[in-house]
């Protein structure tokens, strides 16, 4: 199983819908720190449907609540200043990939913290800002899931 983890994220239809995938994939989600939105959000709820109750949700006060509690061999941190291919990475079962909030990605401190080897990005165009979280979200998991055979999936 691979932990997908939000960091402060801001969005509520953005976190619901990776409840969703989550939950259709068999990945633990994970929400660290200050979220932008309460958990029993009306736009959350509408996002994900009912498939919260189907989700692995585990909410962290902070980073280091994270890694405590989780403890993952490896972490991934998905960022756009990034030089290395998602495409690039063996994921392997238990790691953690991150993703930082919607407006302001992950803090540059954590990004240097990791190294160059851990923080991957998606192509996109030269001049393009950022994908969608949810669908940078659902790239990467099912990226990861193909390199493990879809293990468990139908």
């Amino acid at each position: 199983m691979f932990h997908i983890v939000l960091y402060e994220p801001e969005i509520p239809p953005n976190t619901g819908n990776i409840m969703r995938l989550c939950a259709n994939t068999g990945v633990r989600l994970h929400l660290v720190g200050k979220l932008g939105f309460e958990l029993d959000d009306k736009l959350l709820r509408r996002a994900g449907l009912d498939y919260r109750e189907w989700a692995q949700v585990e909410k962290h006060a902070d980073w280091q609540a994270f890694l405590t509690d989780v403890a993952p061999p490896r972490i991934y941190l998905f960022t756009t200043r990034a030089g290395r291919s998602y495409a690039d990475c063996r994921f392997e079962q238990g790691d953690a990939l991150v993703f930082g909030p919607e407006t302001r990605g992950l803090p540059q401190s954590l990004l240097d913290e990791y190294g160059a080897m851990h923080c991957l990005r998606l192509p996109m165009q030269q001049n393009s800002r950022s994908l969608n979280l949810s669908n940078t979200v659902a790239i990467a998991v099912y990226e990861a899931w193909r390199q493990q055979g879809f293990a468990g999936g139908a």
